[in-house]
């Protein structure tokens, strides 16, 4: 059977907007009593949801393989981001072995005072993600750090993950090596360096009001005592139980080069991890059963001092493994709601109603939000939105950049606020925060798509074609 018809098969049994409507609406309610009456995680109410979206889909004729299909595909989408979480967790158990994430937060208590912290965490989290393309990889590293940096200096952990996701956000979304900035232009048809010019005059602006937001917030902490014996207590049981040394921020240095300079994330980020359980060995006289434990199940140490203990403890392969059940579950749903068209049908229903450009482009964030909420992972909701807009931004005359930035400024930035969504799991399970803990404070983020939905409205910066040029 042809692509075309089995195509046409398949939007003959497409779910209806009531039908879709409904399940999302089994969603939220099965995720909220689940959450507030059982005290469940997000898994099993996404599992039963799944089960509810398959039941009314073959009620539409779909078989189960058909269904199953839709599941697979959707899963293998995200296998890359499976792989480096687990990955991930290596890296930070070897290197919490080896003392690297001690040392980077000994040395950054040092040089950090309380007054400038957010503003720092904000540049550098932005300069690393920028030149790695990485958002992930920046949390990883440098972002680990500056959390028990923050926490160490008396700052709440979730303003510390907002500045942190903030910055990695910025980078991972204005990097010309990153996933995501690729994505966007190809699914919308313009050009990787034009998406990325068109996007600094709303994300520049962005950044520029989070700047200013963490330098306020920051002069709040300016003004506090700075708590010298807790500082030093730190330390303290850190040179205590580790060998402190600046040959130890090469690993961390090492990976960033290597991100850099395009090796693939897998093999670059395990080689970190394999760095890890070298200098454990070398500079803290691990031996091998030490490293391969830190790299499956965490390391685990007494430095005698419990807040050190919760910064310097932890990691390991099956750290991961929570969150990866939840990426999983996440997938399932989403890859039955994709497959069955009960997603594709809410998105067509919504471009109807949008007449004007601000409306339209309001209409294209709003659907990437409800991607990131309903599909659980921010490559479909970009692609989706994507293939569904693009003949409507070109039969109104708008460049194909527009709807590439637009698709960027909420699909991306808003996918690491939904707990359930890859990258939501993925900054709770790294940075230890729960999404809806540093979503207020996540600025870059929210402020975004807004600047983005103004510019549709005003027309500021909506680039049409000339008269000279093609729409489509």
């Amino acid at each position: 059977m042809s692509n075309e018809k089995k195509g046409s098969l398949e939007n003959e049994k497409r779910g209806s907007l009531v039908q879709s409507i409904g399940i999302l609406l089994f969603l939220i309610a099965a995720i909220a009593s689940g959450m507030q009456l059982f005290g469940a995680d997000v898994h099993i109410p996404l599992l039963l949801a799944a089960c509810v979206a398959a039941v009314v889909a073959v009620y539409n004729g779909f078989t189960w393989s058909e269904l199953e299909e839709g599941i697979v595909d959707t899963i293998s989408s995200a296998m890359g981001a499976i792989i480096i979480l687990m990955i991930i967790g290596i890296v930070v158990g070897t290197w919490k072995a080896a003392g690297i994430i001690p040392t980077m937060i000994f040395y950054g208590l040092q040089i950090l005072s309380p007054g400038i912290f957010l503003v720092a965490t904000l540049l550098v989290t932005s300069v690393v993600s920028l030149a790695i393309g990485s958002s992930w990889t920046t949390a990883a590293t440098v972002g680990i750090a500056l959390m028990g940096v923050g926490q160490g200096l008396g700052i709440p952990a979730p303003i510390i993950a907002g500045a942190i996701i903030s910055g990695a956000y910025f980078g991972d979304k204005m990097s010309p090596l990153s996933d995501t900035t690729n994505l966007a232009p190809a699914v919308a048809g313009a050009t990787l360096f034009d998406h990325i010019r068109h996007m600094i005059y709303t994300t520049g602006v962005s950044y520029i009001i989070t700047l200013v937001i963490f330098a306020v917030i920051g002069m709040r902490y300016a003004g506090s005592a700075l708590d010298i014996e807790q500082i030093a207590a730190i330390n303290g049981a850190i040179t205590g139980t580790f060998t402190v040394t600046p040959l130890l921020l090469l690993p961390p240095v090492l990976v960033i080069t290597m991100v850099a300079f395009k090796t693939p994330a897998i093999p670059g980020l395990f080689g970190g991890g394999l760095l890890g359980g070298i200098f454990a060995m070398i500079f803290q006289g691990a031996d091998m059963t030490t490293v391969i434990g830190a790299a499956h199940y965490g390391y685990d140490v007494d430095t005698g001092l419990a807040m050190v203990n919760d910064l310097v403890n932890g990691g390991g392969m099956d750290s991961m493994m929570w969150t990866i059940s939840l990426i999983l579950s996440a997938m399932i749903f989403g890859g039955i709601m994709d497959k069955a068209g009960f997603l594709e049908v809410i998105v067509e229903r919504l471009a109807k109603m949008a007449k004007t450009t601000g409306q339209l482009v309001l209409t294209t964030v709003l659907t990437e939000i409800f991607m990131n909420l309903t599909a659980g992972d921010q490559y479909l909701a970009i692609v989706l939105p994507g293939k569904m807009f693009k003949d409507e931004y070109a039969k109104r005359g708008l460049k194909p950049k527009n709807l590439s930035r637009v698709l960027e400024d909420a699909g991306t930035l808003t996918s690491p606020l939904v707990p359930w969504n890859s990258c939501g799991a993925y900054m709770w399970a790294t940075l230890g925060v729960h999404p809806f803990a540093y979503l207020p404070y996540a600025y870059l983020n929210l402020i975004n798509p807004v600047v983005s939905v103004i510019y549709g409205f005003t027309g500021f910066t909506m680039e049409h074609f000339d008269d000279w040029e093609e729409a489509a």
